[in-house]
């Protein structure tokens, strides 16, 4: 396989539009966790959220609490909200049914503590007493007696259930998760998300000049008012300057490394370069990235959107990465590859030795992330859906013209960047894979094939 840093054409713009998740969709996870739920056997399920871990109660009310925190418990026969003052009236636009129940200690400090009904009390009149509960925070555990939501509620939960164990598995495992696949419905909700963070990424690589400035990058790639699953990057030259991790005033000079950055529900984009013409335009130091690094690891991206397959192991995909772009001589450590939808990273199937199956219905980042002593960084985020022959016909039956976007990325990627890509990848942004590590020139990374 041979990279080249050659005149590409352009991706062509998306018009993303919305999806509304159905309500066949939304009776399908509440049938997946709960039967997830009694093969472990769980007499009640304990879901967390608060803004930032929210995505597993989202999964099944539709909406996450904003600035509040709130439990989700699924028993036998009813579901409960416990909420603060902000969000309790926010039951009657749950998608799933739920009995509201006022707990004002999960409201903002200092707002009114009506009724000081203790949680445990809360608890043990929901029925859980001598229950054996799982608890489903945001993280997995190997140790089912450890868990990540705060400790006074966990402390509440032990004084009332019979067994506690954390239950996260039911939402994110790897291999048997609820929401680890995605149906037609789910797919193109998430792609909304996927393509508006690839329009912005374009748009902001497209802006790249001397003198503009962070915020202005910033502002190219936020889009729609949506919310970032991701602080939004656009970074010149030295990062995290005085410890600001977000868009500065900062202006964008010729030789500067530069970091983009921008994701939603369903998918993230990310690119790493500089910005300068050519190679001449960089640091001495740092005159052989392209041929030393950028290409590698491009690479890279290409052997892992050309060899994902359904059907095939995590583990045989990270091989792959380590074979062609070795993890000694490029420093990652990161898992190369991994799951996404409401949040950025779901969960990874891809790792050293991994069994975890890859199916059809999986939403997946390619990832990779070198970190190589004397260069800047370089990046090519995006990302793909697997579907087998069977979803992506329901897709095209049910969204014709989402369908007719995934084929037209697809082609790009194969004729115009050269990587052949299996017909089981949609790709969820029209900026997959489309990587100029020089942002002021016109040319990007492309497979040289025979026959393109």
């Amino acid at each position: 396989m041979k990279i080249i840093w050659k005149e590409v054409e352009e991706p062509e713009c998306d018009c993303p539009k919305q999806v509304v998740l159905s309500e066949d969709t939304m009776r399908e996870r509440k049938e997946k966790v709960i039967s997830r739920m009694d093969e472990a056997g769980y007499d009640y399920l304990v879901i967390y959220c608060d803004l930032e871990h929210g995505a597993n109660f989202e999964y099944l009310t539709g909406f996450v609490t904003r600035f509040e925190e709130a439990l989700l418990i699924i028993g036998k026969d009813k579901t409960y909200l416990i909420a603060g003052n902000e969000n309790v009236n926010k039951a009657e636009i749950s998608r799933m049914p739920v009995e509201p129940i006022l707990y004002p200690e999960f409201s903002l400090p200092n707002q009114p503590l009506k009724g000081k009904e203790k949680l445990e009390d809360i608890f043990g009149k929901i029925g859980i007493q001598d229950k054996r509960v799982g608890v489903a925070g945001w993280k997995l555990f190997e140790d089912v007696s450890l868990f990540d939501v705060p400790c006074w509620i966990v402390e509440s939960l032990r004084q009332t259930a019979g067994r506690l164990e954390n239950a996260t598995e039911i939402f994110i495992s790897p291999e048997t998760g609820a929401r680890i696949t995605n149906n037609a419905n789910e797919i193109a909700h998430y792609e909304y998300g996927a393509a508006l963070a690839s329009s912005g990424i374009l748009k902001a690589m497209k802006s790249v000049r001397e003198g503009i400035s962070e915020t202005e990058l910033g502002t190219l790639l936020n889009g729609h008012g949506q919310r970032g699953s991701v602080v939004t990057i656009a970074a010149a030259g030295k990062r995290f300057e005085h410890a600001v991790i977000y868009p500065t005033e900062k202006i964008v000079k010729k030789g500067d490394a530069l970091s983009l950055t921008v994701g939603y529900k369903g998918g993230l984009q990310s690119r790493a370069g500089f910005a300068a013409e050519s190679g001449l335009d960089l640091p001495e130091r740092q005159k052989g990235y392209l041929e030393e690094l950028a290409i590698p690891y491009f690479k890279a991206v290409v052997t892992w959107l050309e060899n994902i397959r359904t059907g095939m192991s995590g583990g045989m995909l990270y091989s792959m990465i380590e074979e062609v772009l070795p993890a000694g001589k490029f420093c990652w450590s990161l898992n190369p590859g991994h799951l996404c939808a409401d949040e950025e990273w779901l969960a990874s199937p891809v790792y050293k030795e991994s069994e975890a199956v890859l199916k059809s219905g999986m939403i997946l980042q390619f990832d990779i992330i070198p970190s190589v002593e004397g260069y800047a960084g370089v990046s090519c985020e995006g990302g793909i859906a697997l579907a087998d022959a069977g979803l992506q016909e329901k897709i095209k039956h049910s969204y014709p013209e989402k369908y007719e976007t995934f084929m037209k990325r697809r082609e790009y990627m194969r004729k115009i960047l050269g990587i052949r890509v299996s017909d089981e990848i949609l790709p969820m942004g029209n900026a997959d894979a489309y990587y100029k590590p020089f942002m002021l020139s016109t040319k990007a990374l492309a497979v040289e094939r025979a026959d393109i």
